[in-house]
């Protein structure tokens, strides 16, 4: 069942959306070759936990650490490691979700580490011109499915594929509630949107085919052609007139053009 917040709990949505966004903008300057993904977790879990709240992800259906860090051709779930290190021209993706005052707040966002080649850096790009234009779809009355129209239109004009194996989700007091938010679709198609509706978009988009597979640790979820993988994620409010972005950055416009 797709949840209506009140306007109490908006209040409280937006608490925990505004620090999961803070997270991502306090880690963004460790973000350097030669740092471990592990560091990067323990460097997460403590500015969650400094801050009043519980990082979501650790001892989530057993996921052992307090965020996720994807790189290069890992879509997703990836687990920090203290033997993973980043490298000149690799991208890291950090997912981030917060657990305050009996909400979640869930964003992510692809850092470029060092020096990336300009192929890749046209994928990063591209993954969050996605992400911006799913947004910009949100407004009471639109369907579920405009979301996922727009981003695999432009995905596809870029020779890109987007990963239909995830999807964004309702959030709120549970860390994953309806509606599922697929990435590619049809428009107006899928639910209604309705004022007081939370969701993720988080579209995942590859340089090559668009199929996955999971490593034996049976989270970290890796492209089958070993072509790299981009990804952005915001937490989304359906407001009367239109949406407002739970989960945004400093270094993102307040504006969304």
């Amino acid at each position: 069942m797709i949840t209506i917040k009140s306007s109490r709990e908006i209040e409280l949505m937006r608490a925990t959306g505004r620090l999961a966004a803070q997270t991502l903008e306090y880690i963004g300057p460790f973000v350097v070759p030669g740092v471990s993904t592990e560091e990067l977790d323990k460097l997460c879990h403590d500015f969650i936990v400094n801050n009043g709240a519980y990082p979501s992800c650790l001892n989530y259906h057993g996921f052992p650490k307090s965020v996720c860090t994807s790189i290069n051709e890992v879509i997703c779930h990836g687990i920090p490691r203290k033997d993973e290190i980043l490298k000149d021209g690799d991208i890291l993706n950090i997912d981030v979700t917060t657990y305050l005052n009996k909400f979640h707040g869930d964003t992510n966002k692809t850092f470029l580490v060092g020096n990336v080649s300009p192929e890749v850096k046209k994928l990063v790009d591209v993954t969050y011109e996605c992400t911006r234009e799913g947004i910009k779809t949100v407004r009471p009355g639109g369907r579920i499915g405009d979301i996922g129209a727009v981003i695999q239109e432009i995905a596809h004009s870029h020779g890109y594929s987007v990963v239909e194996d995830y999807c964004g989700h309702g959030i709120g007091r549970d860390f994953h509630e309806a509606p599922q938010v697929v990435h590619v679709g049809k428009k107006g198609t899928g639910p209604e949107m309705k004022p007081g509706m939370t969701f993720t978009i988080e579209p995942m988009i590859n340089l090559g085919k668009k199929e996955g597979r999971v490593l034996k640790d049976g989270w970290t979820v890796v492209t089958r052609d070993k072509k790299w993988s981009a990804q952005f994620e915001h937490t989304i409010l359906v407001t009367p007139d239109g949406f407002e972005i739970l989960t945004l950055r400093s270094d993102e416009p307040k504006d969304w053009p």
